[in-house]
């Protein structure tokens, strides 16, 4: 991970102007890291749930051409539990129900992380490594001549 802005030097209270820029490069890269931690955890925990989903909808299509009265287990908070057909069937409908919802909720929550993400990038002008690689070749090309000096617009640099 490297990280280019330009608060990338230290900060001292006693520096001309006394200008505080804000977080600084290391800060805003972990925040930024972290958020995208988070959506990608909300995004595989979706996935476990759809998962979980297409079990029930086997589980519900295999039961619906069984007997109702006869005899079913169901694991139960890591109990296997003897039940019929027709007392697991609803259960389960229900169940597939309620998944369906936590992963509208979900797939909402990661939405409002992706705008979240994208209003950081753009307010900390972050950029993922290999994004515009061309562009970004070009400007580290520049820097290099002037000395490594960084320029205002420079962003930070996310791997």
């Amino acid at each position: 991970m490297a990280a280019n802005s330009s608060s990338t030097g230290s900060k001292s209270s006693n520096s001309a102007g006394g200008k505080q820029s804000g977080p600084s490069a290391e800060q805003v890269v972990s925040t930024f890291q972290r958020m995208r931690q988070e959506q990608r955890s909300m995004a595989s925990k979706a996935a476990e749930l759809e998962m979980d989903i297409n079990e029930h909808s086997l589980v519900i299509d295999t039961l619906k051409e069984v007997d109702p009265s006869r005899k079913c287990y169901r694991l139960v908070g890591g109990v296997l539990v003897e039940r019929t057909v027709k007392e697991v069937l609803p259960a389960l409908e229900t169940n597939k129900e309620q998944i369906s919802k936590i992963i509208e909720s979900i797939n909402t929550q990661m939405q409002t992380k992706g705008r979240e993400l994208t209003e950081y990038r753009e307010r900390y002008n972050i950029r993922l490594v290999g994004e515009g690689e061309s562009e970004a070749q070009g400007q580290s090309a520049t820097r290099d001549s002037e000395g490594g000096g960084s320029k205002s617009g420079a962003g930070v640099l996310v791997s």
